[in-house]
């Protein structure tokens, strides 16, 4: 059993049906209260800013491996690995350990200027080693924005380098979260990343995210799906001119557009449509790498060919910010020649391959290999997805899909149609407000709800997550029910 597991459902079997808003909200009436100078003080990211004055947040004060707590001791299932991204739990004392003996003998050094360190040389040898496809060198950055704004400008470099300075517009899917510098939020295609801050940028295009449940047409099935998506991604370059587009940006699975598993074949069309045109394919892993979607990394489980890939999150566990842009050698060897007509690579961050972080994501790698993190992940799929997929029986229930310990139940106002609520009913804000009651840390993307447990969660905690979050599923059933927004057929 890999180190962090260790269940805690007895200290907190019985769920707590509170309201949190409720709580949250007397305990703003106490000045000196976290919850009141957080709210005096912090900008909260993903937050409606105003809500959050009359709200307040959950202040957690601890993690043990799946579970947190918050200041006020309840307990709760952490079933989103944060923000998608602590796979190996709370209490892995490897990687406390590896940050304290780096962090003793040199806390501190860059890679510029032809600098480097042991910690990012090892990581990057273990990278290149463990890659799903060829790569020849790795790039460090801090976060997944970061590491996707650097391909980005890596695309225009190496497109410069080759003499076609105008290959730089970038497709990527409606729906995609590719993180939220001005490059990666512009090819990210969540509204929320443009409402008001004037993006995106020119030359970033978008597409139709490969959800068959929620984009196919009438009588469509998967396979005739995905060749209406190649043939859409082929049309737009073809319009664009396939001589101004130098890449193509898609996650293997897409998290934060709502758990979108692509049909089987998606991927293969895709590439070939991008290899026709000349065309860059980077795969954002910054959610599905290490283990998540029951490989090593999504670019295995989904068939993907890549000339770049970034992965975050997972690398260190979260333990400590570290990102990587991992670079074929087509990429690399063109790049290298322009750093030597330039004089210089021009990219660099003060932070990039920090050697703690570095150290910490080392020990991470060995830990998910130590532990047969991957194995573990394929024992605990059946569990998992096969209980979320029970609830299909549920009247809100409209579609479960995932991989891995990676899913997404959508639910929805019509279950024979699939037809969606109105948006503005928040019913999966609702469902995820109700499930935090009882216990269990979800996240709503619109009506989808999001699972992404700690990748050493075991077989009793898994149940007790879902008859959690069925709970909630009943919650939210009975005031649907109330406000009469359930179709009656």
């Amino acid at each position: 059993m890999p180190a962090g597991f260790g269940s805690r459902l007895a200290a907190d079997s019985s769920p707590n049906t509170g309201r949190v808003s409720e709580n949250m909200t007397d305990n703003l009436s106490h000045p000196n209260s976290p919850e009141a100078r957080d709210s005096a003080s912090l900008i909260h990211p993903l937050t409606n800013l105003k809500t959050h004055l009359e709200k307040g947040g959950l202040v957690i004060e601890e993690g043990d491996g799946v579970w947190v707590t918050d200041i006020h001791g309840k307990k709760y299932i952490e079933g989103m690995s944060g923000l998608w991204c602590l796979s190996l739990g709370y209490g892995q004392e490897r990687l406390v350990e590896a940050a304290a003996k780096q962090m003793r003998r040199l806390p501190y050094y860059h890679l510029t200027n032809h600098k480097s360190h042991q910690p990012a040389i090892d990581l990057a040898e273990k990278l290149l080693e463990i890659a799903p496809v060829p790569m020849s060198k790795v790039w460090f950055a801090n976060s997944g924005s970061e590491g996707n704004d650097s391909a980005a400008r890596i695309v225009w470099y190496y497109w410069h380098a080759k003499g076609q300075p105008e290959k730089r517009k970038i497709i990527a899917h409606q729906r995609a979260y590719h993180g939220n510098t001005i490059a990666s939020a512009s090819m990210s295609g969540m509204y929320y990343n443009h409402a008001s801050f004037g993006l995106p940028l020119d030359g970033f295009l978008h597409v139709t995210p490969p959800h068959h449940y929620r984009y196919a047409n009438p009588g469509e099935d998967e396979e005739a799906f995905a060749s209406r998506l190649a043939d859409e991604l082929d049309a737009l370059i073809i319009a664009e001119g396939p001589e101004t587009v130098g890449a193509f940006f898609a996650e293997p699975i897409m998290g934060s557009g709502g758990v979108i598993v692509p049909p089987p074949t998606y991927f293969k069309k895709i590439q070939a449509v991008l290899d026709k045109h000349d065309i860059l394919l980077i795969a954002d892993e910054v959610i599905t790498a290490f283990g998540r979607t029951g490989n090593m990394f999504g670019t295995t489980t989904m068939d993907l060919t890549p000339d770049m890939l970034v992965c975050a999150k997972g690398l260190s566990s979260a333990y400590l910010p570290i990102s990587a842009l991992m670079v074929n050698a087509r990429v690399f060897e063109v790049i290298s020649e322009e750093s030597d007509r330039v004089g210089v690579f021009g990219l660099s961050f003060t932070y990039s391959g920090h050697p703690v972080s570095a150290a910490v994501a080392r020990e991470a790698l060995r830990i998910y290999e130590d532990e047969n993190i991957v194995e573990h992940v394929r024992a605990m799929e059946p569990h998992f997805l096969g209980g979320l997929k029970k609830l299909l029986d549920h009247p809100l229930v409209g579609e479960v899909r995932g991989k891995g310990l990676l899913a997404g139940v959508e639910l929805v106002h019509d279950k024979s149609t699939g037809e969606a609520f109105d948006p503005a009913y928040q019913v999966g804000p609702y469902c995820a407000d109700r499930a935090e009651a009882h216990g269990v840390i979800l996240r709503a993307i619109g009506d989808t709800i999001s699972f992404c447990p700690p990748l050493v969660i075991d077989k009793q905690e898994i149940e007790e997550l879902i008859l959690r979050f069925r709970h909630a599923l009943d919650d939210t059933l009975a005031m649907v029910q109330e406000q009469g927004w359930l179709s009656a057929r």
